[in-house]
């Protein structure tokens, strides 16, 4: 008899042709969220305004309607992420966008939604904080939140674009790894990007494949929404349609009831983990420039990426063999291609629009065998190219 408890790979569709503008657009990054979710087949969304990232909320509201799609706008962030909670289990795929403050409000639930397994997607347009900050400035301060911000242990995947077309792209593929994993995917952007208008090429429907939810198909009577197995995620079924499952924040067993012993919560969280860390080469996604041969390699994310462009073209101008390493997923995060990164190089050159976050993890990572050069910035504008080149420059010359 066939085991229906796991998959045994993910079952792709093509996009449905509501949800797909096809064509060329000049869009800013927000919008193309909204665009990229439509298009993934996500037809609810439960949000709160918040600078910089309603514009992503508004565009899904007027479109929504076009697909049979269902947007609310909740009276806070957490009646927002609560919300979509609620409509996964009721056989949505949901998203909802926040930034700051209201990224903060939401954090409880993202770990109630990790414990329930609970595929989502949520989009971060980070802005300069803490507290009310500077709501229309850039800033990248959120990076170490999403990865730890809520209490216990637990893993997500979270992607960062450096422009709108990846803003629709990369919320394509939150939306497909979710799905796959069962667990709630961000999308950590900057204002920067969220406002930038670039060219966004939407391809036809039949050219986007989408991870369908993997549906229980065997007997109601043996459902168990949960298998600690550590290297895949059970199937789903919908609320309301002759079940009998439960499913709660405490430490249950598979049939989703409480069970509260050391031993449950080790099989629990271990799984929790080891879902994402034994695919960890499966989900992480880098883009790489002459790393091969190079003295110092400036490793990079989102809209500092862009910027620190021009200051590698400058340096290797200048005669210094500089590489590029982008990092398009963050989280899990790439240990291995840093370690072996570390043992080739003088140095490696960081720039955030944050005070040191992501460069604790590459510090991390190195582990002495080359030095780590931070280029910080507390947010509210981009950095300068020179300042990138002064430390390329730096780590080139020791």
């Amino acid at each position: 008899m066939k085991d229906t408890r796991v998959a045994e790979s993910p079952k792709t569709v093509p996009a449905d042709p509501r949800g797909v503008l096809t064509g060329r657009h000049f869009m800013d990054g927000d919008h193309a969220l909204a665009e990229g979710a439509l298009a993934a087949g996500c037809r609810f969304f439960a949000g709160y305004p918040i600078t910089p990232s309603t514009e992503t909320a508004e565009r899904f509201a007027e479109r929504c309607p076009e697909v049979g799609g269902l947007f609310i706008q909740m009276e806070d962030e957490i009646a927002s992420i609560t919300a979509n909670v609620g409509a996964v289990w009721g056989g949505q795929k949901v998203m909802t966008v926040t930034s700051g403050p209201g990224f903060s409000l939401m954090m409880e639930t993202f770990g109630l939604a990790c414990m329930m397994e609970t595929p989502m997607v949520v989009a971060d347009v980070q802005r300069t904080g803490p507290s009310t900050g500077l709501p229309t400035l850039t800033a990248q301060q959120d990076m170490m939140q999403v990865r730890w911000g809520s209490h216990g242990d637990y893993r997500i995947i979270a992607l960062v674009p450096d422009s709108p077309q990846e803003c629709f792209d990369l919320t394509i593929e939150a939306f497909n790894l979710a799905e796959i994993y069962r667990v709630p995917v961000f999308i950590m952007t900057d204002e920067t990007v969220g406002h930038m208008h670039e060219k966004v090429v939407i391809p036809p429907a039949e050219d986007i494949r989408i991870v369908e939810r993997n549906w229980y198909m065997g007997p109601k009577e043996d459902y168990r929404p949960y298998d600690f197995n550590g290297r895949t995620a059970a199937p789903m079924v919908k609320a309301g349609d002759g079940y009998r499952f439960h499913t709660t924040g405490l430490t249950h067993d598979e049939r989703g009831y409480p069970a509260l012993t050391p031993d449950m919560n080790k099989q629990v969280v271990t799984h929790l983990i080891e879902k994402i860390e034994s695919n960890a080469d499966k989900i992480i996604r880098t883009e790489e420039d002459g790393i091969q041969g190079a003295d110092v390699v400036v490793v990079s994310y989102g809209i500092s990426s862009r910027i620190a462009i021009r200051a590698i073209q400058q340096a290797r101008n200048a005669g210094i063999k500089v590489g590029m390493l982008r990092l398009i997923t963050v989280w899990p995060f790439c240990e291995t291609k840093i370690r072996n990164l570390a043992r080739n190089v003088k140095a490696i050159v960081v720039p955030e629009l944050n005070y040191g976050q992501v460069v604790l993890e590459i510090e991390r990572c190195a582990a002495g065998q080359c030095r780590v050069i931070s280029v910080n910035s507390c947010g509210g504008a981009v950095h300068d190219p020179e300042e990138i080149l002064a430390a390329i420059k730096e780590g080139a010359n020791q």
